[in-house]
């Protein structure tokens, strides 16, 4: 095999509780992971040359991106120069709460690792993720999960949303650095685990558990992103919340007929999608 292509799916989460900063200064979160159907594509092949190139003009430029840290740290742990091409097919928002920098990362691991035949571990590739962002451990295995400590352990769930999400995206890049500043840790009321797992709440309830600490910061610094959430209520949305750090807004509608409405009435101005399970 000379070459690999792989999905990198974004991910929504539903509710993020920032629970305490640590000694370390990274944050102890708790929230559940849900892959969506957005995708990066990913290809990458064996060569005598290294190269990086994706349609995203912005990523183009930076020559620090994670797909090339992962590279990097895969490197420096299997002692074996990875010589490739790369080609990014990016598709997912930069900056959106929707994961896609962390699933390049992750699905870069992977595949490198498969196709060099480097028989490196879960356990290794997980700790090897880490450094590279809290919740690239998740997208190792990209399936509902809960999350905690920094993101990285991963309780996994049989969870699914049986009714359509639509994700709307503002073309606003919310750094997470920033979200972290901005953010004043507290312990959750209700836990996520508990209430999707143990109580098993439905999606109607989601409005009487489930949080997101972030929106609080990024609808003070970006009030657009509030008044998205406000009409996607105007618009029959069962359940809205902003995702990880922002700045989309997933909202969870009854039929698919009610996501497509909605969607036409977002779809002038922003990036909008749907995810549906059947």
């Amino acid at each position: 095999m000379n070459d690999i292509k792989v999905k990198c799916p974004a991910k929504i989460n539903l509710g993020l509780n920032i629970v305490e900063k640590r000694p370390d200064n990274y944050h102890n979160i708790e929230t559940v992971f849900y892959p969506v159907n957005i995708f990066d594509y990913l290809t990458i092949t064996k060569s005598s040359i290294n190269s990086f190139k994706t349609n995203n003009d912005l990523l183009n430029s930076e020559q620090d991106n994670l797909i090339l840290k992962a590279k990097k740290l895969l490197e420096e742990h299997t002692k074996e120069e990875l010589t490739s091409e790369i080609y990014l097919e990016k598709n997912i928002p930069i900056g959106a709460g929707l994961g896609g920098g962390s699933s390049n990362a992750a699905a870069a691991l992977n595949a490198f690792n498969q196709l060099f035949e480097l028989e490196v571990g879960h356990e290794e590739l997980a700790n090897i993720a880490l450094q590279l962002g809290s919740d690239v451990p998740f997208f190792l295995t990209p399936q509902p999960a809960y999350a905690e400590l920094r993101g990285e352990r991963l309780i996994y769930l049989d969870y699914k949303i049986d009714k359509p999400i639509l994700i709307i995206n503002p073309n606003i890049h919310l750094s997470t650095k920033w979200a972290y500043e901005n953010i004043t840790p507290k312990k959750p009321s209700n836990n996520l685990y508990d209430v999707l797992v143990i109580k098993e709440i439905g999606v109607a309830e989601f409005k009487d558990y489930i949080t997101n600490d972030f929106e609080e910061p990024a609808f003070k610094q970006f009030p657009l992103i509030k008044e998205i959430k406000e009409k996607l209520t105007e618009q029959s949305a069962i359940f809205s919340l902003l995702s990880g750090s922002g700045s989309s807004i997933f909202s969870i509608f009854d039929d698919i007929n009610s996501a497509e409405n909605a969607q036409q009435f977002f779809n002038k101005n922003y990036k909008t999608f749907i995810h549906n399970e059947d």
